[in-house]
């Protein structure tokens, strides 16, 4: 590659020196190649951009396509895809009098489609290349169009087909001679031989690829290799090797400002750190993830980034309810607490119209909403007498010990307001920071009403459950605990509305006539 880069450069001088454009236009564009394979992206945009304008100018339109198809490439992989599919749009209109251009910017725009979910638009493009690709007798475009098919029918989950695809792509690239694309079939086999647990198989091929793209330096490449072999680790069994390829890969592709795999590599590490009950470092995997992703999603309809999304919100919800679970063995008398609250909560906020994204939200708040009280000692939780000033004092922290055993983690959602102020009061007599009124969250007094009523009519160390109607009974009798809209759902969607629905509006009036008088 050093090689390579002072022979372009030196084409480059030798070009610019004799006026020729083609020529100069064409060193530019490879040695644009050259620095972005060696992780210098930015410089190799810009390079790909001059010799483009180099080319147009000249009037030489095919070669300016040559240009524009990488720079849609660098642009794909920088994660801007709408962008990315424009250029390659533009690259290919001004390709057509090169069937074998034609067919390579077909490609890029299969795979960009194949990113998006639109399988039938990209077996389309796949189609038109291959086609074309026979007709030249171009043998090494033949195995990239396979290698492709095989790509977008693992995607589909129809692995006997991508198994045939990859062999051809693989065997082809042998007789081109094509080192670069036989490590891309290599690497990519690798998820068949993963969901066929053909684990030695899959080990063997991605570090016979990893091989490959260290041998041409292609770090973009790597940290797509690294990120495969941490997977095949995690499988089978070996954390440690596989938590160290992971970050890695994550490094490479921040390195190389690769959108598509950063999102990638910290959802692998998710997985693992969630295999391993490191909580904490898979929801920060998971939520730098999932807002790498959202950067994806927000330019455009990206089916398959929507799919991942929709998947990294199950994991999430998994880990998290998973977690709660684990904080509820510390108390036995709460078992299934943090899963009621969570019903009732997603309850309540539907009766309030919230959105789905809210609803995420208070689910999600409701699972971690007492995480805090791992650091209550378990003689205090369980205690069944009446609690010293002292002890009630450390209950009172749980809300603050929740957030700070949380502080590493970005949400993407607002989880952290609820778990700091479900304890907060409208009258402001709730703790840790006696807010009130709208200063309140609205979510955290959905959690505060619901964790109540469940703490109600539950039975708990210091008492025994309530039913139903006497929890709601009690609940009347403090109204000025919550908003009145909050409280007004709550009766609608968990409580008895039928038996109490004007005994519940007429303290809802008082109150509000007390405030108005205020």
């Amino acid at each position: 590659m050093a090689a390579a880069e002072a022979a372009y450069q030196e084409a480059v001088t030798q070009a610019e020196a004799a006026g020729d454009r083609v020529t100069l236009s064409t060193a530019l564009r490879h040695l644009a190649l050259v620095h972005h394979q060696r992780g210098a992206s930015e410089h190799a945009h810009d390079l790909a951009r001059r010799a483009y304008d180099v080319a147009l100018a000249a009037g030489e339109r095919e070669v300016a396509a040559h240009a524009l198809n990488v720079v849609g490439g660098f642009t794909f992989e920088s994660g801007d895809l709408p962008a990315a599919r424009r250029t390659f749009d533009s690259a290919l209109a001004l390709a057509s009098g090169s069937a074998a251009l034609r067919a390579r910017i077909e490609q890029n725009l299969g795979i960009l489609a194949t990113v998006e979910g639109d399988h039938e638009r990209a077996l389309a493009h796949y189609g038109r290349s291959l086609d074309a690709y026979v007709g030249l007798g171009d043998e090494r475009g033949v195995a990239l169009a396979y290698h492709n098919l095989g790509m977008i029918s693992a995607d589909r989950k129809r692995w006997e087909e991508a198994d045939i695809y990859f062999r051809h792509a693989f065997q082809g690239a042998e007789r081109a001679g094509d080192i670069h694309l036989q490590g891309l079939c290599l690497l990519n086999h690798t998820e068949v031989h993963l969901v066929r647990q053909e684990y030695d198989r899959a080990r063997a091929d991605v570090e016979r690829a990893l091989g490959i793209f260290d041998q041409i330096e292609s770090r973009i490449d790597k940290a797509d290799a690294y990120r495969v072999l941490g997977a095949v680790h995690r499988v089978t069994g070996r954390p440690e090797s596989a938590e160290r390829h992971l970050l890695r890969a994550r490094g490479l592709a921040d390195e190389m400002q690769s959108v598509l795999g950063g999102a990638e590599a910290n959802r692998e590490l998710a997985l693992l750190y969630q295999q391993l009950g490191r909580n904490v470092d898979a929801l920060s995997s998971l939520s730098a993830a999932y807002q790498l992703f959202r950067r994806l999603n927000a330019r455009t309809e990206l089916v398959d980034v929507g799919r991942k999304i929709g998947d990294l919100e199950g994991t999430y919800l998994r880990i998290v309810h998973e977690w709660g679970q684990s904080l509820e063995s510390a108390d036995s008398y709460t078992h299934g607490h943090c899963e009621r609250v969570a019903s009732y909560g997603v309850a309540v906020g539907q009766a309030l119209g919230f959105d789905a994204g809210q609803l995420t939200t208070l689910r999600l708040g409701a699972y971690l909403h007492d995480l805090g009280k791992v650091r209550v000692p378990e003689a205090i939780l369980n205690k069944p007498g009446k609690l010293t000033p002292e002890e009630f004092e450390a209950i009172r922290q749980h809300p603050v010990w929740g957030l700070e055993m949380l502080t590493e983690v970005d949400f993407p959602w607002d989880l952290k307001p609820i778990i700091r102020w479900h304890h907060e009061k409208y009258d402001g007599s709730g703790y840790p920071d006696g807010l009130a009124g709208d200063e309140i969250p609205v979510a955290a007094q959905i959690i505060c009403i619901v964790d109540v009523y469940d703490a109600l009519t539950t039975t708990r160390s210091y008492k025994p459950a309530y039913t139903p109607a006497e929890a709601l009974e009690r609940m009347a009798e403090v109204t000025r605990w919550w908003r009145p809209d909050v409280y007004r759902s709550f009766l609608d969607a968990v409580g008895d509305p039928e038996a109490r629905r004007h005994k519940a509006e007429r303290a809802i009036s008082d109150q509000a006539l007390g405030e108005a008088a205020a």
